[in-house]
């Protein structure tokens, strides 16, 4: 399956794509992926993960918004999706700068993801390197992070994403960089968030590095096509979400190399 013919069985299968990503992203990460074709949830009680993960077909981490309760959601969820054989995607947001996030996210990554999207900074320190990270924002070029997600993709057997101007995918035997999007994405808050949500939502619709690659480009053509009606960044929210909509798989083709 090539990476832009995934999002037909997206759309066909309209996947229940289980979210446990923070506060600010809920809205944004929803809309994305039920503009793109799917079916999210944004459940979080620990209460709930036993029943509910097992009956989605796919899973995404995000440790934007960290508590005791959600760790202890995330960890049962990432669990159980390992045990149903459902794919999940973990975002370490800013996991380097507190000593408890660091080690959430070690937990995390140490029951082995499907797929790792983070930017430059968090891939780099991810893998134990130093980088320029401020906050959530990336300090660092998506080139400097290359060689850092090829080593997590050979160590721990995952699809690896740099996000950033143009981002970088790895399964450690095979690489892809996505072109596209506009500068007003970085300005709208949670998108990077909501990427993750639909990379969720194509990893239940195929391959792991097609899936990668695919919402990646998703993401790009849609960026692109809302930046050439937005006005700001509060117009392009409503573009956007519309593109999501209405690209079809032919557009996708072009964005990578």
């Amino acid at each position: 399956m090539a990476y832009q013919d995934v999002l037909t069985p997206l759309r066909d299968q309209n996947p229940l794509v289980h979210c446990i990503t923070n506060y600010v992203a809920m809205n944004v990460a929803a809309n994305v992926v039920l503009a793109a074709g799917a079916s999210p949830a944004m459940v979080h009680a620990p209460e709930e993960i036993a029943d509910f993960t097992p009956v989605c077909t796919a899973v995404t981490i995000n440790i934007g918004t960290l508590s005791t309760s959600w760790v202890a959601s995330m960890m049962a969820a990432a669990q159980l999706a390992n045990d149903n054989k459902i794919p999940w995607v973990f975002d370490p947001v800013a996991h380097f700068v507190s000593g408890y996030r660091k080690a959430v996210a070690q937990d995390l990554l140490a029951l082995r993801p499907t797929i790792i999207r983070g930017n430059a900074s968090e891939i780099l320190a991810l893998a134990g390197e130093s980088g320029a990270g401020k906050g959530a924002d990336s300090g660092d070029a998506v080139e400097a992070a290359e060689g850092a997600a090829q080593n997590l993709a050979e160590k721990y057997g995952a699809v690896i994403a740099v996000t950033g101007p143009t981002d970088f995918v790895t399964d450690g035997s095979q690489s892809a960089r996505v072109h596209g999007g506009s500068p007003i994405m970085p300005k709208v808050t949670a998108l990077g968030c909501a990427q993750t949500a639909l990379m969720g939502a194509y990893a239940a619709a195929g391959p792991a590095y097609d899936a990668a690659v695919g919402a990646l480009s998703h993401f790009k053509v849609a960026g692109s096509q809302a930046a050439s009606k937005a006005q700001g960044p509060g117009s392009f929210q409503m573009h956007f979400l519309d593109a999501l909509a209405t690209t079809q798989p032919a557009d996708l083709a072009g964005a990578v190399t």
